[in-house]
């Protein structure tokens, strides 16, 4: 049997919170289901009301290889330490030279903070960049590899 699953991610702002992960992730808004030509059609279908049309987000892989991630508005911050995260792994791996690694994980970084985020830590193993912890406009941390 296989599953299929999506990454869901609580947050207070969803559509605030999903266009840092549409960057991080070079992700695409998901679609209206099928039947409906627009989000607010659906939203209308099913009377969903005004005020909570903005508690979601959902994003998926333009490609359509990669699972799915929807953001849903909870009324409470983050208060602690993730235990799950995402590593974006953009370096190519510590085989690659130490300026080249430390060159795609800068980049990614920059994307990231523009886009809302917070550096939170850089970690070096032998003197050379490893990965950086990031956190989304939230809180949530990430690593980029």
């Amino acid at each position: 049997m296989t599953v299929r699953w999506t990454l869901t991610i609580d947050c207070v702002d969803a559509p605030w919170v999903a266009r840092f992960w549409r960057e991080a992730l070079g992700y695409v808004d998901a679609p209206p289901p099928t039947g409906f030509a627009t989000w607010e059609e659906w939203f209308d279908a099913f009377e969903v009301p005004e005020d909570e049309r903005d508690d979601g987000a959902s994003l998926v892989d333009p490609d359509g290889a990669l699972p799915p991630v929807t953001f849903l508005a909870v009324p409470e911050p983050k208060v602690a330490k993730n235990r799950v995260h995402l590593d974006l792994q953009v370096s190519g791996g510590r085989h690659r030279p130490a300026d080249e690694r430390r060159a795609a994980v800068a980049a990614t970084v920059e994307r990231l903070v523009a886009a809302g985020g917070t550096v939170l830590a850089e970690h070096e193993i032998g003197g050379a960049l490893d990965h950086v912890v990031v956190a989304d406009p939230e809180g949530n941390e990430l690593c980029v590899v």
